[in-house]
């Protein structure tokens, strides 16, 4: 299946490529913002794909009934076809996929950012339920997850934070997507991640203001990987395009020049 990837490398880069992996309604897009030039211009190859049914990548007309396997599948393969094992950082959804990912592959380090934590998806699924019933129960009868999304201000209120000017909240929202139902199904309990014994060296990084995973659900997945987690300050879900975005691509940056010396 054609996977759309988004690469930036240097003429010398680090022998460790990144592979950057998109949260639920995003693609590869989202990084090409910001953090894809950001990490090039610090020396590393950095790719992002478009999970299959997402961005430039093939599979859309299946998207609502793709599974959360068939997303890690799409990892393995981009990652396979890179000139060395890469980093993988996911965030959000993506955060959920790289986690299924190390399940069968040990990747030389991996970044969890704002990502559903590994016990799934029901305690924000009741959250939002309770904040928008009339967007959760359409969404459920259409077998959609658009309707959570589908006005600037829903995706400013679950992506962004307030600094964050209303043209740039507009562009993102019109590249934002469908998502798979199967997929949310997935995450909510069908496929929940299964940490590995031997997992490599993760950094879990929470936003301070996100509205979707709170500083309780970071903390229990850094727990579950063994080790601590980190709060952003100032950023919302969306880190990577958020008004402070280079805080994020600092802190991320950072840990991979000390862990993969």
């Amino acid at each position: 299946m054609p996977i759309e990837l988004i690469s930036k490398v240097p003429s010398a880069p680090h022998p460790t490529p990144l592979l950057f992996v998109h949260g639920a309604w995003h693609g590869a897009w989202c990084w090409d913002v910001h953090f894809l030039d950001y990490f090039a211009a610090q020396g590393f190859a950095a790719h992002a794909l478009s999970l299959r049914g997402h961005g430039g990548s093939a599979g859309r007309e299946r998207l609502r009934w793709t599974r959360i396997r068939d997303y890690v599948a799409d990892v393995a393969a981009v990652a396979a076809r890179l000139p060395a094992p890469p980093a993988v950082i996911g965030h959000s959804m993506g955060g959920f996929v790289v986690q299924k990912y190390l399940e069968r592959h040990r990747p030389p380090a991996a970044v969890l950012l704002a990502s559903l934590p590994p016990q799934g998806a029901w305690r924000v699924t009741l959250r939002f339920a309770a904040r928008r019933p009339l967007r959760f129960l359409q969404g459920n009868l259409t077998l959609s997850l658009y309707p959570l999304v589908a006005t600037p201000a829903l995706a400013r209120a679950a992506f962004f934070s307030p600094e964050l000017g209303a043209a740039d909240v507009e562009a993102y929202w019109r590249r934002l997507q469908d998502e798979s139902y199967l997929g949310f199904l997935d995450m909510l309990l069908l496929d929940l991640p299964k940490p590995p014994e031997a997992a490599p060296p993760i950094l879990v990084l929470g936003a301070e203001r996100d509205s979707i995973f709170d500083r309780r659900q970071v903390e229990a997945t850094a727990r579950a990987y063994g080790t601590e987690a980190r709060m952003l300050p100032g950023l919302a879900h969306d880190a990577m395009l958020d008004a402070n975005w280079r805080g994020a691509a600092d802190a991320i940056l950072d840990w991979l020049k000390a862990t993969l010396r």
